[in-house]
């Protein structure tokens, strides 16, 4: 796949001949002084899109509008939960948007605000300008989740020194199930700025290291500081692809000073909200969480444990570019796999390798087989937009069948039973009134109904893993009883004694997986002299616990 107009030193001329050097000048007493905005436009380096690249960079975005729109139209409600992420904004709204010290409702105790802020305020905003709780969690993630194709973009083209490639790599990552289920989904309200960050972050360490331009080391510091602001987890991707990309295209001295301007900056930058945090939580709340999702090496982790059971096409991929003029991206998806256990980011990062590998196999055994089309680049042009063509068909169909398929991979938490069920909550009972709600609906009773759940692995991470632990096995294997004495055991691992017991009928969902009540728990509940039903409606029934309890 090689672009006779296209090459590397062909995209960074492109990048170079753009209007850079502008200078805001006024002449005041027969001076010349620059202002602050011409300073800063110096002083930043050129954007990386040139007018060659908008075809192939409205490519992709377009697919993956379509892509957003299908989401949409398969889901009345948000994939996963965003709840907590709700609350949180609501926290910090009712606090005058002055750091609040806990979210409420989730656990009996509440939730630590040790979450990285930057999400939530903007998301505080938006609250108080009236977006409502569940259109807000449905169509601004996976909006977030195209912008993020720009970044891929950008890493395809310039990793590999081909347009078309970058085109490729932006549709890879668009179209992947395992990234999307992360990012367009509810939770996407975090982790898809997160991701978009992430991978400008990626770009900036590629200018940076690769190409030894010192204009981008702001534009990196900036978007260490935002993806650290964001999400912890993203950060150490970040950070991880800082090193690889020093060590594998520069390991120069110069180059690690600009790195540590990045790096070190970044963290003095956000010591403040460090800092706040560790004073009124303890330093361990970061130990804490970071022992409950995997961590750093949680990918190594899972290999041992159940052997190479994900990403393997990527992987493989990047093993073959080993031995390439591509090694740098073969090691980088490998370490990526290695560091993290949750699949997207090998996902995102070996979209690069698959298509690197694809280049290789046609640069070195290209010849033989297709000579003919080589000698005429219009044909090979040709070829290779059919390809994209193909890619984008097959995958936007793949993954309307992922959305709305038997095994889909974007489970609704709730329905308007679950929104009337809790409504009637807020509304009719007190507001120290305590429940467990069996299934996933629990991630959204808080935000909707601003009652207190007792049994709540959400957020509870920041308790650390003694916490989180127990508290994710109880809701796990309440929410799969079909009896009472079943709850009660589960309920009894964590002390938790509510008034009220929320329990979803026919088919919900468990940490994503569906389940179904066929009435069995109801009636074994009704028939222990211990609940009373107090609301039902087609799908929730929920009991108050009697006095003899």
């Amino acid at each position: 796949m090689t672009d006779d107009t296209t090459t590397t030193d062909a995209v960074s001329a492109d990048s170079a001949t753009a209007d850079t050097t502008t200078t805001d000048a006024r002449a005041t007493d027969g001076a010349t002084t620059e202002s602050a905005p011409g300073r800063l436009r110096r002083a930043l380096p050129p954007s990386p899109v040139s007018e060659r690249d908008w075809p192939w960079l409205a490519w992709p975005l377009l697919v993956g509008l379509v892509v957003t729109a299908l989401y949409a139209a398969t889901n009345a409600y948000p994939a996963f939960g965003a709840g907590l992420y709700t609350l949180t904004a609501d926290a910090i709204r009712a606090n005058g948007y002055a750091l609040p010290a806990t979210v409420p409702h989730y656990g009996p105790r509440g939730v630590p605000f040790a979450y990285p802020p930057l999400v939530f305020y903007a998301l505080a905003v938006l609250r108080d300008l009236g977006a409502p709780t569940f259109a807000t969690a449905l169509y601004l993630p996976p909006l977030v989740t195209v912008a993020a194709l720009v970044p891929a973009y950008l890493l395809g083209r310039d990793l590999l020194g081909d347009r078309r490639a970058g085109t490729a790599v932006a549709l890879l990552v668009g179209l992947n199930p395992q990234v999307l289920q992360w990012h367009i989904s509810a939770g996407g309200l975090v982790r898809a700025p997160a991701f978009l960050l992430a991978l400008c972050g990626a770009y900036a360490a590629l200018r940076i290291f690769r190409d030894g331009e010192t204009a981008w080391v702001p534009v990196g510091l900036l978007g260490f500081v935002l993806v650290a602001l964001t999400h912890p987890t993203y950060t150490l991707f970040v950070v991880l692809t800082y090193l690889l990309f020093w060590a594998g295209y520069d390991r120069s001295l110069l180059g690690l000073a600009r790195g540590a301007v990045v790096g070190l900056g970044g963290v003095l930058l956000v010591s403040p909200w460090l800092l706040t945090v560790a004073s009124t939580h303890g330093p361990g709340v970061f130990t804490g969480a970071a022992g409950t999702h995997g961590g750093v090496g949680g990918g190594l982790t899972h290999l041992i444990q159940y052997g190479p059971s994900f990403a393997l096409i990527p992987v493989a991929a990047a093993v073959a570019l080993l031995l390439t003029r591509h090694r740098v991206v073969g090691v980088w998806t490998v370490a990526v796999w290695l560091a993290f256990a949750q699949s997207r980011f090998t996902y995102a990062v070996g979209a690069v390798a698959v298509v690197a590998s694809v280049v290789v196999v046609t640069e070195r055994y290209g010849d033989d087989v297709g000579a003919t089309v080589n000698a005429n680049v219009g044909t090979a042009g040709r070829i290779a937009v059919a390809a994209l063509l193909v890619v984008s068909a097959v995958g936007v169909a793949g993954v309307g069948y992922e959305f709305a398929g038997p095994d889909e991979t974007t489970p609704e938490f709730v329905d308007d039973h679950d929104v009337a069920a809790m409504e009637w909550a807020a509304e009719e009972t007190r507001p120290d009134a305590t429940f467990v709600v069996l299934g996933d609906a629990a991630e959204w009773f808080p935000a909707v109904a601003e009652r207190t759940i007792l049994v709540s692995p959400w957020g509870a991470e920041w308790r650390g893993p003694d916490t989180y632990g127990p508290q994710l096995g109880a809701f796990k294997n309440a929410s799969q009883c079909q009896s009472a004495s079943c709850v009660e055991r589960s309920l009894s691992a964590v002390d938790a004694s509510p008034d009220y017991l929320y329990v979803p009928k026919g088919s919900y969902t468990v940490r994503g997986h569906h389940e179904r009540n066929l009435g069995t728990l109801d009636r074994s509940l009704a028939l222990s002299g211990r609940y009373e039903p107090v609301f039902e409606n087609e799908g929730v029934v929920v009991f108050r616990r009697t006095a003899s309890n």
